[in-house]
């Protein structure tokens, strides 16, 4: 019972501070082709050496060389660092960060998924603390200096690190993979650029695995307790977006209209849960996504239904507030409750995404508890606080 109160009355204090800070400045790009605008706001704000950290696949398929072009019209100096692999681990941050010293950038350029923006982030968190290793900046606000200019482009519509002050990194922990988070309001891009022409290419798979992560996102900032009406406000305006556009950009990639608005949802989700953290969901698919390889907005998918159904019904007249504004009816709030659960598993299992988690061992629940534990708890303002049973039951459900 004493925990329960620390616990809250933590989350109330952390609440409080982030409400303060809600309205932290950041330009915003958003049109197709809104990228070829950065080499003119590079020469604005007299930027002339740049780390761009991308993957090997955008440097192969020339996707970048109208940007290039441009910053070479600009006489802006260029340096590509691509070595980011899916969930980027910390010696691809020591390399960036070697040369980002090395040519003496003065800003970073982040185009990627949210394993690109993560890494970009923490690079940009080691030149501005170079005495400060990655894991010692686990948690929260360890970083506290002003990082160098970050530049945000991101090419999937699911981890909205472009708008959150949030980066996750794989390490090695007692010689098991492990996943956690560092969390400072420093890590928040100083620019955004939502072009929906980089997501494309996206295959229809990853569009619903991201999608169902920005989706995650919104819902449990959104169910958190402390919310502000700000907050609030974009949780329900980031789910309908999702729920409109997402089946749409899987159907058809090439639409504009849909993968915007999907860039549009995943960056007012990651405004949201920046200002109101996750929950459970995610703390169990980092620990299962580090033991079992699976892709993080893939484990949300199974899991979040899973979860929903878990808290039970502290959190149905939530739920109906999000049932109404998708219109989906129900005359009781329960009712209600249920056909917005029964709506994210309708569209998660038309994208082909099964509802359980292949693979998953009974014998490894006692870890998976224990990380997810120690991940949500104090911090995450959850509905309910829980046990490792709760997070048991959540597995049992989603064992194959």
């Amino acid at each position: 019972m004493h925990s329960i109160f620390w616990f809250r009355t933590r989350q109330w204090v952390l609440s409080r501070v982030l409400h303060l800070t809600e309205h932290k400045k950041q330009t915003l790009l958003a049109a197709p082709d809104a990228v070829l605008l950065l080499p003119t706001l590079f020469r604005k704000r007299r930027i002339s050496r740049i780390l761009l950290v991308t993957t090997p696949g955008f440097v192969r398929r020339g996707t970048l060389t109208s940007l290039l072009d441009g910053c070479k019209k600009e006489n802006i100096s260029v340096t590509i660092f691509s070595e980011i692999a899916p969930d980027p681990q910390i010696e691809s941050v020591e390399q960036g960060f070697r040369l980002y010293q090395q040519i003496q950038a003065q800003a970073i350029l982040a185009i990627g998924g949210g394993s690109v923006l993560d890494a970009a982030k923490l690079i940009g968190a080691r030149v501005c603390c170079p005495k400060k290793t990655v894991p010692a900046m686990r948690g929260l606000l360890k970083i506290r200096r002003k990082l160098p200019p970050l530049f945000a482009v991101p090419t999937t519509a699911g981890t909205g690190s472009e708008a959150t002050a949030a980066a996750v990194i794989t390490d090695c922990i007692d010689g098991k993979p492990y996943k956690y988070a560092v969390n400072d309001l420093c890590l928040i891009p100083d620019t955004a650029v939502l072009d929906p022409r980089l997501t494309i290419s996206l295959p229809s798979s990853m569009t619903a695995d991201t999608g169902m992560d920005a989706l995650t996102h919104a819902m449990e900032a959104f169910l958190n307790l402390f919310a502000s009406r700000s907050v609030q406000n974009a949780s329900i305006e980031a789910v309908c977006e999702n729920f409109h556009a997402l089946p749409e950009a899987w159907r058809d990639g090439s639409r504009l209209a849909a993968r915007q608005e999907m860039l549009h949802a995943s960056y007012l989700a990651g405004f949201a849960f920046t200002n109101n953290f996750v929950g459970y969901v995610h703390a169990i698919a980092h620990a299962v996504g580090a033991l079992y390889h699976i892709p993080h907005g893939r484990a949300n998918a199974v899991l979040l239904p899973a979860v929903l159904r878990e808290y039970g019904s502290c959190i149905a007249p939530k739920l109906a507030v999000l049932a109404d504004a998708l219109s989906l009816g129900g005359d009781t709030v329960s009712e209600k409750a249920e056909r917005m659960i029964a709506a994210i598993e309708a569209m998660r299992d038309s994208f082909d995404i099964p509802s359980t988690l292949p693979h998953l061992s009974p014998n490894d629940y006692t870890e998976i508890a224990r990380r997810a534990l120690k991940e949500a708890n104090p911090t995450y303002p959850v509905p309910q606080i829980w046990d490792s049973e709760k997070i048991f039951s959540v597995l049992r459900r989603v064992q194959s």
